[in-house]
């Protein structure tokens, strides 16, 4: 099936590579062929590096007659989900691209939903649920019982222990950790090395170990 991302910056360019590798591992029927970035930011025609052109931006990808993959490889939770919610073409579909690399305890206790990103060396344990259109971006690892909403970015090296659940459009900064039983709501960021010990407030920024407010 034909695939193209929206979003055509660095982290596109990455996910074009563990495209790549996923379909190393998949029947050539199976296979995706990428066809190139959407991107309203960007000029149609432009060449990104050596990996495809700018097929236009959100009103080509909305026009487009025939079936096609779309990955969203955006970093930005709140971006990520601008975009899909002004996606309305009923010939698109929205797979999960998952690095060969992810491991999974109990693969038969693992929920996932559609247009998920997990990037390299990634690990879930067991009973683990993921929603719609996350990020898992270098391994992370999520612990036993993590409940995980949709349009969420873990950057490298975070770590959910076991029982958190997490809510809609949170951002997990570098090597941020979250201890046991923490239930965080929405639009939540966590700063980079942060050690979140107790329930935050929604909308609140926490910097710190262990984690204070900084910005609410």
């Amino acid at each position: 099936m034909d695939i193209a991302f929206f979003g055509s910056g660095g982290f596109g360019r990455e996910v074009y590579w563990m495209l790549d590798a996923m379909n190393k591992t998949l029947p050539e029927e199976n296979q995706y062929r990428f066809i190139g970035f959407f991107d309203d930011g960007v000029p149609k025609g432009t060449q990104i590096s050596r990996y495809g052109k700018v097929l236009g931006g959100m009103e080509e990808l909305n026009a487009w007659s025939s079936p096609l993959a779309v990955a969203v490889t955006i970093g930005n939770p709140k971006s990520v989900q601008g975009v899909v919610s002004r996606i309305n073409n009923p010939n698109l579909c929205f797979p999960n691209i998952i690095h060969p690399s992810f491991q999974v305890l109990d693969p038969e206790t693992l929920t996932i939903g559609k247009g998920n990103i997990i990037t390299k060396d990634c690990y879930v344990t067991l009973d683990v649920t993921i929603g719609d259109f996350n990020i898992l971006n270098g391994s992370v690892v999520f612990g036993h019982d993590v409940h995980v909403g949709n349009f969420n970015a873990f950057m490298p090296y975070v770590r959910i222990s076991g029982a958190v659940t997490v809510g809609d459009c949170n951002l997990f900064g570098l090597s941020s950790i979250v201890i046991q039983q923490i239930k965080i709501g929405n639009n939540t960021t966590i700063g980079a090395g942060a050690v979140l010990m107790t329930k935050p407030k929604e909308g609140g920024v926490y910097l710190g170990n262990p984690a204070k407010l900084f910005k609410a």
